[in-house]
């Protein structure tokens, strides 16, 4: 199964995370499909950039967001978009 999920950056104490799809078998921070944004959790307020095409295509291709991904995804409503379309014909 494909994922989109976190991958931690940054240094020590300081995590920025980058937004990649991976297969679900993957470790944390090893092999990754494609980068589709980063988040960076230390700044106030939070900074999320996500390409919303790139998350739409592969959302449609049937990757799962895990829950904070999810989070982020609503929270710039991607999922929304996502939905919307689905129940289109």
């Amino acid at each position: 199964m494909v994922k989109i999920r976190l991958r931690r950056t940054g240094v020590k104490k300081k995590p920025s995370y980058r937004v990649v799809v991976a297969d679900a078998r993957a470790p944390r921070d090893g092999v990754f499909i494609a980068i589709i944004g980063h988040y960076n959790p230390l700044t106030d307020p939070e900074t999320v950039v996500i390409d919303e095409e790139k998350a739409l295509n592969w959302l449609r291709q049937g990757a799962q967001p895990t829950a904070t991904t999810a989070r982020l995804l609503s929270k710039l409503g991607i999922i929304e978009k996502f939905k919307e379309s689905k129940e289109k014909p």
